[in-house]
């Protein structure tokens, strides 16, 4: 039976290259937010980003359903990094029949530094399509994470 798998964790932790396993695994279609809003605005959304991000999470949360219902797994590859965005997902879904499963990427500091780092010199060098992530960008991000309770999660992958 279709369901959904959603990847929560910080920016550049790791959860589109987990989501490409599971897609893997599972023969399982990935919505990303981020895929969508760099391929409309590229780097350039402004001040509109937080916006264009919202409307693309209605839409794939709206096109999931779409497709859980034709048979086919859904992975959701965006951070759901708050709390408060969890228990709507799980809400949402539960309230459709629809099973779902949360795997949490969990990266220490330093390996999120990396992680930010090699992203960062990709972009730089048109070898990767993502957001190039500053350092006034990865403290805001930073402070917006929540660690979700182990009673949130159903997969905890400790990088």
């Amino acid at each position: 039976m279709a369901k959904v798998y959603m990847m929560c964790g910080k920016i550049c932790s790791g959860k589109s290259t987990h989501a490409a396993e599971l897609k893997t695994l599972h023969h399982a279609v990935v919505l990303s937010v981020d895929e969508i809003t760099l391929a409309l605005f590229g780097q350039d959304a402004g001040d509109l980003h937080d916006t264009y991000v919202e409307r693309a999470e209605q839409y794939l949360y709206e096109k999931s359903v779409e497709i859980i219902h034709e048979g086919i797994s859904v992975i959701l590859d965006w951070g759901f990094w708050t709390k408060e965005e969890r228990l709507h997902a799980r809400s949402f879904y539960s309230s459709k029949g629809i099973e779902c499963e949360f795997h949490y990427i969990d990266v220490s500091p330093h390996e999120w530094a990396r992680r930010l780092e090699k992203r960062n010199l990709e972009i730089t060098e048109g070898k990767a399509s993502a957001y190039y992530v500053d350092e006034g960008l990865a403290a805001k991000f930073g402070s917006i994470f929540e660690v979700p309770a182990k009673s949130e999660i159903d997969v905890w992958i400790k990088e």
